[in-house]
């Protein structure tokens, strides 16, 4: 059987990935993934959005509402931060970023300590509210390039593996 020409952008294979790597949080309301890539396009560092590592989980609760302390918020490390954190390499500078979801103000802040030089983001859900606007700004002063990424329909995108799956 002739297989068709399968042909991804790095956008489209760096936001897949970091698509997949969000089906590892086990938050049941909100799945991010992030993917770091150096300019080489090699992958150097993925997180999703989970409690801190090594802590037994039976303590802590994923609720978004009642009191702070009875909530995920304060326990949850974001995907960003996460991708961070476990990044094979200290130095991201001229590294892009990419997120399912628009970063926080807080994972922005660490994304400009870390001279990302680009923000590639699927969702903009919290669009208009204070910590996005603040996020935004950082973003812009620290010279960070923000860029919403458009991907095709699952659909469209299998069809682009016809012939190769079975």
């Amino acid at each position: 059987m002739a297989q068709s020409s399968i042909s991804l952008s790095w956008d489209e294979y760096f936001m897949g990935i970091a698509i997949f790597t969000s089906l590892r949080s086990k938050d049941p309301s909100s799945k991010v993934g992030a993917v770091i890539v150096n300019d080489e396009n090699h992958i150097v560092g993925t997180g999703y959005n989970g409690f801190i590592a090594g802590v037994d989980e039976a303590n802590f609760s994923w609720e978004r509402e009642g009191d702070w302390i009875n909530t995920k918020y304060p326990y949850v490390v974001h995907a960003e931060a996460n991708a961070i954190l476990s990044s094979t390499t200290n130095d991201l500078r001229n590294c892009r970023i990419y997120a399912t979801l628009f970063p926080c103000n807080e994972c922005a802040k660490q994304i400009a300590q870390k001279k990302i030089k680009e923000v590639i983001y699927l969702s903009d859900k919290y669009r208009g509210q204070d910590f996005h606007q603040a996020s935004e700004l950082i973003f812009t002063s620290s010279g960070a390039k923000v860029r919403h990424l458009e991907m095709p329909s699952m659909q469209d995108l299998l069809k682009k593996f016809e012939g190769y799956i079975p």
